[in-house]
């Protein structure tokens, strides 16, 4: 699907998707959630793709659901009296491509939030793996003040970054966090000035595209698979790969590198 409420460049290994519906700050809609699903499903496919950059086009990240179509509509269930089996299904499909996608890509994936991220637009934001933003990024669950549960993985995401104490207060008590206080609980690892965040997260990502993919994607498998598993199978897991990447040419490539005081030139 092609649509202009996603803009999308792929620049040297680095795969930079825009939601762009800043008039709605960038509120979801079914074109874009079909768009970012393709995406990123091209991303994780493509070798040609190192690195994925997700940001929101204006001055917002991405504000979740479009409470305004919500309110035309009679509410999310669009006026139903019951739980309709064919939309949970549907938007489950649209949750595993998106949020289930960018948590487990196969390459480092960072959310840009140039301003506020909300509802299932903070879910976007949690599944990657790096986030930055500025003094004026605005963190909220939001779900709670329209009435609505979650969804988009935000609960399951928030405990694990944030822990269960903090989680819940955020998901019942709906704060609203500004960049310093996100940055204060983990929610971002970069803050930047405003005017800097665009060419400081191309900085980062250009950082992350000129590594070793293939050790990246198995720093990254350890990381998903590890809070799942006793130490013991941590390490059963993480060893083959280790000795898998010490195999390599970019191993051998690092290694001559660190000898010869120079920085090392990955395959590409």
């Amino acid at each position: 699907m092609t649509t202009d409420h996603v803009l999308d460049d792929l620049t040297d290994g680095i795969l930079t998707i825009t939601l762009n519906r800043p008039d709605r700050r960038n509120a979801m809609s079914p074109e874009m959630i079909e768009r970012l699903g393709d995406l990123l499903e091209r991303a994780d496919t493509d070798p040609a793709v190192r690195v994925v950059v997700l940001t929101g086009a204006g001055r917002a990240f991405c504000s979740g659901g479009d409470v305004q179509q919500f309110d035309a509509d009679g509410g999310e269930g669009g006026g139903a009296s019951e739980v309709d089996p064919a939309a949970v299904a549907e938007q489950l499909r649209h949750q595993e491509r998106t949020v289930g996608r960018l948590h487990a890509l196969r390459v480092p994936v960072v959310a840009a939030l140039p301003g506020a991220a909300a509802g299932a637009g903070l879910g976007l934001a949690l599944a990657a793996d790096l986030r930055i933003g500025t003094p004026r990024t605005v963190v909220a669950t939001a779900f709670a003040s329209i009435a609505l549960s979650g969804d988009f993985g935000v609960a399951w995401l928030l405990e694990r970054l944030v822990g269960p104490a903090v989680a819940r207060e955020l998901m019942f008590l709906n704060p609203r966090l500004d960049g310093q206080a996100c940055r204060d609980l983990g929610l971002l690892n970069r803050i930047v000035p405003e005017e800097e965040l665009a060419a400081r997260t191309r900085e980062l990502a250009e950082q992350l595209a000129a590594g070793s993919a293939g050790t990246l994607a198995s720093i990254k498998r350890n990381l998903l698979e590890a809070p799942t598993q006793t130490l013991s199978e941590s390490m059963a897991a993480e060893v083959p790969r280790h000795k898998a990447c010490g195999l390599t040419a970019d191993h051998v490539e690092a290694a001559r590198a660190f000898v010869e005081k120079r920085p090392p030139v990955f395959a590409r």
